[in-house]
């Protein structure tokens, strides 16, 4: 995101980019009913880079998917841009787990402007404590 766009939605309230993006023809641009784990944080900024998540069938999601380098949740870890915020996409899910505490902190350490779930986080509790 170029800087000077950046320091304008920096200022920007998230009602006043809403009606912009609704202007646009781009109607429900924002997911509801999240909250953040972390209070102390004011603002979330960055271009997203979006994970979806479908339901996993149990005959094929085994624990040993989760081991391989190419599975899709490490591979978006890895390959999310620095200054992005990273969205998983759980269908409202929050049993779906999107993530853990490793995993965002991998995500913080490679520069990630944030995450964001419609779903469920694990470690929720050492999550809100990363800075």
């Amino acid at each position: 995101m170029k800087q000077n766009i950046k320091k304008i939605y920096e200022i920007a309230s998230v009602a006043t980019i809403c009606t912009a993006l609704f202007k646009k023809g781009l109607k429900n641009q924002f997911i509801q009913g999240l909250s953040p784990l972390n209070k102390n944080i004011s603002k979330m900024l960055g271009l997203a880079y979006t994970v979806r998540y479908i339901p996993a069938r149990e005959d094929l999601n085994l624990i040993d998917v989760f081991k391989d380098p190419n599975h899709p949740q490490r591979v978006a870890v890895e390959e999310c841009p620095r200054d992005y915020v990273l969205i998983f996409d759980s269908r409202k899910n929050p049993r779906a787990a999107s993530a853990g505490s490793i995993l965002i902190t991998r995500l913080m350490v490679r520069g990630c402007a944030g995450v964001v779930t419609d779903g469920g986080f694990r470690d929720s509790h050492e999550i809100k404590n990363i800075n």
